[in-house]
């Protein structure tokens, strides 16, 4: 539930406001002055609450629904308590993101662990860093020589921005995060924790054991990527390791050297991906997915939670399993396999 003293609501919204702020349609003009005063689950709602029901098959969330307003579509609306206000809008749950944003900025885009803006005392910085206007970098932050700020980014607590290291405009680099050897866009947030451009793991046989390949590429982040907390991306060993805009990783992902990752993609956590690994645009993994070295993952594919990737995927293509192969043909064998576990009914002729 939300907790006004974590996250307090910026303000009050009507549902004629909602109704305009995300184009849905409000059934009712008399109910256009009712208040929304917080966001909630419907499975909860409470006075003064929106909620959002996706489709008739949640319409179990409608019994005993307490709520101001709930945004939903067409074909649920009719089964709406009364004294409820309707909303309705084909994506009712992209709808609510939105009014939760405006509702919560704080929860959306993240502000300084301290509250405090502007530039700590307690900080470290090289004289030979240039920070932008309207930056704010904490107490414990330390910023390397050559190292660039862009106007608007926030350096959380004993985050770390090495020398030469370039962060964009409007960034969060959260507590503890370590940037080394990378270029970051505008409006990159890196959660708590996060290690981008440490060196990657390579490494050749040598007379007295594994003897290590120096890692002298780069990582490259471009705009509105999102990374998550104790997420690593390896820096190359001499390409980059690259990050393309847009997309959005999950926490406790590790990314090797070389990896280049393309628009819009959405990683799940848990999810390794290995050297040189190439991933096409608007490509989805499932948690824990992991993908051997030099791989190639068309647009568009979709791979399944735990599925384990040997081949190339061809664009498009949605594939399960481990090792991994196309989700029809994984499906197939689950079912064969369930077919053979099953007893087989008794020989008629059996006593």
């Amino acid at each position: 539930m939300t907790d006004p003293v974590f996250f307090a609501p910026s303000r009050r919204y009507t549902t004629a406001e909602i109704a305009a702020l995300t184009g849905a349609q409000l059934l009712d003009p008399d109910t256009a002055e009712t208040e929304i005063t917080h966001i909630a689950p419907a499975m909860t709602g409470g006075p003064g609450s929106l909620v959002f029901v996706e489709g008739k098959r949640n319409i179990d969330m409608l019994q005993g629904l307490v709520a101001a307003a709930i945004l939903c579509p067409e074909d649920v609306s009719a089964m709406v308590p009364a004294g409820i206000a309707r909303l309705v809008t084909p994506r009712p749950q992209y709808a609510f993101a939105q009014i939760g944003r405006l509702l919560y900025p704080s929860a959306a885009t993240p502000t300084p662990v301290t509250g405090q803006r502007g530039i700590s005392p307690a900080a470290h910085i090289s004289p030979l860093a240039r920070i932008e206007e309207e930056s704010t970098i904490e107490p414990g932050a330390v910023i390397g020589a050559g190292a660039v700020i862009g106007r608007g980014t926030v350096v959380g607590p004993n985050a770390v921005v090495g020398a030469s290291c370039q962060v964009g405009r409007d960034c969060y680099i959260g507590a503890n995060v370590t940037i080394q050897s990378a270029l970051v866009g505008d409006r990159v947030f890196i959660h708590n924790g996060a290690q981008i451009g440490q060196d990657g793991f390579g490494f050749v046989a040598g007379s007295r054991g594994p003897e290590r390949i120096p890692q002298i590429g780069r990582v490259v982040i471009q705009n509105d990527v999102e990374i998550g907390a104790n997420t690593t991306v390896d820096r190359g060993a001499m390409n980059d390791t690259v990050i393309g805009e847009g997309t959005k990783i999950d926490n406790l992902v590790q990314v090797a050297h070389n990896v280049v990752i393309g628009r819009c993609c959405i990683i799940a956590g848990h999810c390794g991906l290995s050297g040189s690994v190439k991933i096409g645009d608007f490509v989805m993994l499932g948690g824990r997915v992991g993908v051997a070295d030099h791989i190639s993952i068309g647009d568009r594919a979709q791979i399944a939670a735990s599925s384990g990737l040997m081949n190339d995927i061809p664009a498009g293509e949605r594939w399960a399993g481990s090792p991994a192969r196309p989700m029809r043909e994984f499906f197939r064998e689950v079912a064969a396999i369930r077919a053979l576990l099953k007893p087989k009914a008794k020989d008629a002729s059996d006593g």
